[in-house]
C-alpha cells in the first residue's frame, strides 16, 4: 500500500477526488497537485498520464526511481523519506477544531507563509483537518492527505512563525492521529531527507522509518497523448 500510495489511494478510497486511464491516476487539480502510476516502468502509463492531466502542468509523482520518458520535464526533485506512525502516542486535543470550507482562506493563508507543501482550495476535502485558532486568527494546523487502505497520511503541518516553540504542531498532528486511529488505519507520513531535525522529531513522536522516496515534478507534454 505504502509503496505507491499516491496511486493506491486514487484507485480506491480516494477516487472520487481524482480521474484515472489505465494505468495513471491523478488527483483533480483544485484538490491537489499528485499524480500515480501503476507502474512508472510501463511505457503505456506516461501517455495514459499525459491524457489524464492538462498539456504543459506539473504534476508531483511519489516514488525514488521516477524518470520520466521524452516528451516531459522534470521540474524539481526533493529526496525524502517515509516514515510509520503505527508507534504515534495519539490524543484529541480539547484547542484543535475541525476545519473545513469556510477556514480556507485562513489555511491558504497560513500555508503561504509557512510552505508546508502543496495544497489547493479543495485539499481540505481530503479529511481530518483540525486547527488553533488564536485570537481569531489560524495559527497551526494539520491534516490528511494520502488515504491508501488501512492508512492515513498526516500533512500540511504548520505553524505562524509567530507562535513556534509552544507544541501546537505536536499537539495536532496527535490528535490527527487520534482520528486516523479511531478508524481503525494507521497514520504515515512523509518529510524531506534534508530536514533532519524534523525527522528526529518525528522518531522521538513513535514514527519509524518506513523506505526512501521521492517527490519528482514532472511537466506534462504540450500535446496531451505524446
Amino acid at each position: 500500500m505504502l509503496a505507491n500510495p499516491v496511486w493506491t489511494a486514487l484507485t480506491a478510497t480516494q477516487a472520487p477526488f481524482g480521474r484515472r486511464l489505465g494505468g495513471a491516476a491523478c488527483f483533480a487539480p483544485e484538490v491537489s497537485v499528485f499524480a500515480g502510476l501503476a507502474d512508472n516502468s510501463d511505457p503505456q502509463s506516461w501517455p495514459d498520464l499525459a491524457t489524464v492531466v492538462e498539456p504543459d502542468t506539473v504534476v508531483v509523482l511519489v516514488g525514488a526511481d521516477t524518470a520520466p520518458p521524452a516528451g516531459w520535464t522534470v521540474e524539481a526533485r526533493i529526496d525524502g523519506v517515509q516514515m510509520n506512525g503505527a508507534g504515534l502516542q495519539v490524543a484529541p486535543d480539547p484547542e484543535a477544531r475541525p476545519l473545513g470550507p469556510d477556514d480556507v482562506p485562513a489555511m491558504i493563508d497560513l500555508v503561504e507563509r509557512t510552505k508546508p507543501g502543496p495544497f489547493a482550495p479543495r485539499t481540505v476535502e481530503l479529511g481530518g483537518y483540525l486547527g488553533i485558532y488564536r485570537d481569531g486568527k489560524l495559527v497551526a494546523m494539520a491534516g490528511e492527505r494520502f488515504r491508501p487502505p488501512g492508512w492515513a497520511e498526516i500533512s500540511a503541518v504548520c505553524t505562524d512563525p509567530d507562535y513556534r516553540g509552544l507544541g501546537l504542531a505536536y499537539r495536532l498532528m496527535r490528535a490527527v492521529g487520534a482520528g486516523i486511529r479511531e478508524r481503525g488505519d494507521v497514520p504515515f507520513l512523509h518529510v524531506a531527507g534534508f530536514n533532519t531535525n524534523a525527522i528526529a522529531l518525528y522518531e522521538r513522536m513513535g514514527f519509524t522509518l518506513q523506505r526512501n522516496t521521492a517527490f519528482v515534478a514532472v511537466r506534462s507534454p504540450a500535446a496531451a497523448g505524446m
